[in-house]
């Protein structure tokens, strides 16, 4: 990026910290046919803010981000992105108002090369609600942010191994210039050192106003990256407090999460 371009970005993340969340979820509930998942779960995230949802498996962690997403057949309550209502929008129209979804299974396109699966992703330049612009992903600052994407760019993604792969789902959301990122389990099944790549990454991200998040059950990946977490039980939020709390309160460790 142009010295130009990093001077707009702190100038929009300094004028952004003051201004109301990116995304506000008010009373979700949510089913999968006639099993109700979700019970009235509410949280926000704002401007660079990294925000863990955590919890045991089948707590609801990526029903929520489904159901923010918009990929959810039934659901109620109200979500705001950017203070407009996307609860009653489908996912495609969710995704090109600057709110971006990495799944837990990837789903990258194995056919295609690393430079073909982030061209999918590739979206117009945004602008945040002050007018700033907003960071501008391209290939080429991917690449710095991913080296390991760098030197493999024409490598179909079914020959990549798991943690380049969950690289490459990373940087083709990217590519959509998101102004907020649900990141589904992005420390499960990958190396050490590539979890720690994605804790630089989402450091980077956090830093330059982008909102985050993160389905999470690696309590000390959350702990290096979160401001705040969303205990899910359930389907219901029964604990909420700042990162640093919830990682010092060992009561609330051993009940909710079993750590």
């Amino acid at each position: 990026m142009t010295n130009q371009n990093d001077s707009a970005l702190r100038l929009s993340s300094k004028a952004l910290a003051e201004k109301t969340p990116l995304l506000e979820v008010t009373d979700l509930h949510a089913w999968y046919g006639a099993a109700h998942i979700l019970h009235g779960v509410s949280l926000s995230v704002g401007p660079g803010e990294v925000v863990a949802l955590m919890g045991r498996n089948g707590a609801g962690k990526s029903t929520t981000l489904k159901g923010i997403a918009g990929l959810l057949e039934r659901r109620s309550g109200r979500i705001e992105f950017l203070g407009q209502r996307i609860d009653r929008q489908p996912p495609h129209a969710i995704a090109r108002r600057g709110l971006g979804y990495v799944p837990e299974d990837r789903r990258i396109f194995t056919d295609l090369t690393v430079l073909e699966n982030l061209e999918v992703g590739r979206q117009k330049p945004r602008h945040w609600p002050d007018g700033t612009p907003a960071p501008l992903w391209t290939p080429e600052r991917l690449f710095t942010l991913f080296p390991n994407l760098g030197e493999m760019p024409d490598r179909p993604g079914g020959r990549m191994s798991g943690g380049e792969q969950q690289m490459l789902t990373v940087a083709r959301t990217l590519m959509g210039q998101p102004l907020l990122v649900l990141l589904d389990e992005p420390s499960e099944g990958v190396a050490p050192v590539i979890v720690q790549q994605m804790a630089r990454t989402i450091r980077a991200l956090k830093a330059q106003g982008i909102g985050i998040l993160l389905s999470e059950q690696n309590l000390p990946f959350a702990e290096a990256v979160a401001d705040r977490a969303c205990v899910l039980e359930q389907g219901r939020i029964v604990y909420s407090a700042g990162m640093a709390q919830l990682a010092g309160d060992a009561a609330a460790r051993r009940q909710y999460l079993g750590v």
